[in-house]
């Protein structure tokens, strides 16, 4: 009964994060994620492919991984969402409402992706201050040998 339910939102999840590539203000990336754990908990078949993804599986592993996008893809991120925000509602929405639904979609996507989501390392980063702080480490431990 309930794994039903949770396929059936997370392929609407999944929808409206597609949408979000193309309409402004709202976020791909939180609805995205909701719909890879949705899959994950009721379809391994659904939850591997959307994993196998070109658009979408890099994203989801690197999230899972971890726990959170880098500073980096927030800032590009958020700019890109209210470059496209402020471009619709100055050019392409005429009636006052539509803006003010816009705006406030954009608003709950910058708390979203900006607030809700953690903020994490650079992990390409990371990895490199790993490697030279082990190798400082194996330079330390070696004995010298006698001349």
């Amino acid at each position: 009964m309930i794994r039903p339910l949770l396929i059936v939102l997370g392929t609407l999840s999944l929808l409206l994060g597609m949408v979000g590539i193309f309409l402004p203000g709202l976020p791909t990336t939180p609805l995205v994620l909701l719909a890879a754990a949705l899959y994950s908990r009721s379809s391994r078949r659904l939850h591997m492919a959307l994993l196998r993804s070109r658009l979408f599986g890099p994203r989801i592993r690197q999230f899972r991984e971890n726990r959170g996008l880098t500073k980096t893809e927030k800032i590009s991120s958020l700019a890109l969402m209210w470059t496209m925000i402020l471009l619709s509602v100055g050019f392409f929405i005429g009636h006052p409402a539509g803006k003010i639904v816009v705006l406030l979609a954009g608003l709950v996507g910058t708390f979203v992706m900006g607030i809700r989501l953690p903020t994490v390392e650079n992990p390409k980063k990371h990895r490199d201050e790993t490697v030279t702080h082990r190798e400082r480490n194996k330079n330390r431990t070696e004995t010298p040998t006698p001349k």
